[in-house]
């Protein structure tokens, strides 16, 4: 069996008997109806009503605004943003809103501004003319935010202040798989997307319930304190979500109504990112595709999907260049600070900190298998969070083998995730002895 797997501006090969592949398990095809700009002018078309039905037209929303909040992702998230204000900027305009009464803001959550680079990214052939009308969300600027009270489970809810300037408010996004959310998009471009860090933080905290997880919306507390910030946002809401193919390519878009266009994605990103596999492997390989490689912190979503499908004992090998480094630092530090995964989890219950879930969650896998990685972060500072580094992916896969010869399995099955941070395997109920 010979794969080639995607690192930064080139491909690494993985060779292997093919006796000893489980799966290469991808976000499953779809055919989109239509182009990308055929779905987005469909969506815009053709709404989603709160009530199931048809809703309101965008320049129907639009009508007597004079102050559009525009929320974009940042350069983390795969959304076509620049797909989507192309669409919409004429219609804007037809709604008599001139460039001078637009405001976009970049819903970065506890993350870093973009680069100018990174806005390049994000704008395309628009750059020009509206990078001067972006702004970014600073999660640690309290001058920004505006306390609006709190949620059921005690969360302070603080979104910055652009939201309350603003008379209509479309938020853009994409939605697939998420590992203690259920899914992104939708509710998320207010929280996280724009909101305090104190606030993050304590949403974040809930991560920490088992019920916190991929696909998993009903009874999960983080998604249930998002969806409580939204009541308390005034201005009137107008969404457009899409959902991504296997290769990042537009499958399906909706619109209007905030809850109703991503539950409709949500639907669509099942059909893509969940995918069946016949067993528990020995050995997952699991990709950080771009722009998820930008960092461990945003990479764990790989090793999180991957573990799903993981034999307890077994190894899994992370495949992400980690270009920008660690991503927020209390996480790994945190790790560094502790002897063992167990002792990690346990300093959490002791006192969370924003960042401390992605530690729990890599902590648990950590605890009941291998993880090595191929990345540009230095050995040293990877096996500081319990994870071996490897200089390639033969490399690890080598070593993996060898583990579970030496263990006696002298078959052991690998698990391939060309796209492991949104693809979420689906092992069947019964194991098989393989």
């Amino acid at each position: 069996m010979n794969i080639v797997l995607p690192y930064l501006d080139k491909t690494l090969p993985l060779e292997f008997p093919d006796e000893n592949l489980l799966a290469v398990a991808e976000p499953n095809e779809y055919t989109a109806k239509g182009s990308a700009k055929e779905l987005l002018a469909a969506a815009l078309a053709k709404p989603c009503g709160p009530a199931g039905g048809e809703g309101e037209g965008l320049g129907r929303f639009l009508y007597g605004g004079s102050r559009v909040l525009i929320i974009i992702n940042d350069a983390t998230r795969p959304t076509p943003t620049a797909l989507i204000l192309e669409g919409l900027l004429p219609l804007i305009e037809q709604a008599g809103v001139p460039d001078g009464g637009l405001t976009l803001l970049t819903a970065t959550g506890a993350h870093r501004g973009p680069t100018e680079e990174e806005y390049r990214q994000i704008l395309g052939n628009l750059y020009p003319r509206l990078r001067s009308r972006c702004l970014y969300h600073d999660a640690r600027n309290e001058q920004d935010m505006v306390d609006i009270g709190t949620t059921r489970n005690g969360t302070p809810m603080l979104l910055n202040r652009q939201l309350f300037a603003a008379d209509r408010i479309i938020a853009t996004g994409s939605v697939e798989p998420h590992y203690f959310a259920g899914f992104t998009g939708g509710r998320k471009a207010f929280l996280p997307g724009i909101a305090s860090y104190k606030t993050i933080q304590a949403n974040h905290k809930l991560a920490l319930s088992p019920r916190a997880r991929s696909l998993a919306l009903e009874g999960n507390p983080v998604h249930e304190d998002m969806m409580d910030a939204l009541p308390l946002i005034k201005a009137p809401v107008f969404s457009v979500m899409t959902v991504l193919d296997r290769e990042q390519g537009v499958a399906a878009v909706s619109a209007g109504d905030l809850m109703a266009s991503f539950y409709s994605a949500t639907d669509i990103a099942r059909k893509i990112f969940c995918v069946a596999v016949p067993s528990r492997a020995d050995i997952v390989v699991s990709v950080a595709k771009f722009p998820m490689d930008i960092d461990l912190y945003q990479s764990q979503k790989a090793i999180d999907n991957g573990a799903l499908a993981l034999k307890d004992g077994g190894t899994l090998i992370l495949v992400s260049s980690c270009r920008d480094g660690i991503g927020d630092e209390a996480y790994a530090a945190l790790l560094a600070a502790s002897a063992s995964p167990a002792e990690a989890i346990e300093r959490i219950r002791g006192g969370y900190k924003l960042g401390y879930h992605k530690a729990a969650k890599m902590a648990e896998v950590s605890g009941r298998a291998g993880i090595m990685a191929v990345s540009e972060l230095p050995a040293e500072r990877l096996a500081s969070m319990f994870i071996e580094k490897s200089e390639s992916p033969q490399q690890a896969l080598d070593k993996a083998l060898a583990k579970a010869l030496a263990a006696g399995n002298f078959r052991p099955k690998i698990l391939i995730l060309p796209d492991g941070c949104v693809t979420v395997p689906d092992p069947e109920p019964r194991e098989t002895l393989l």
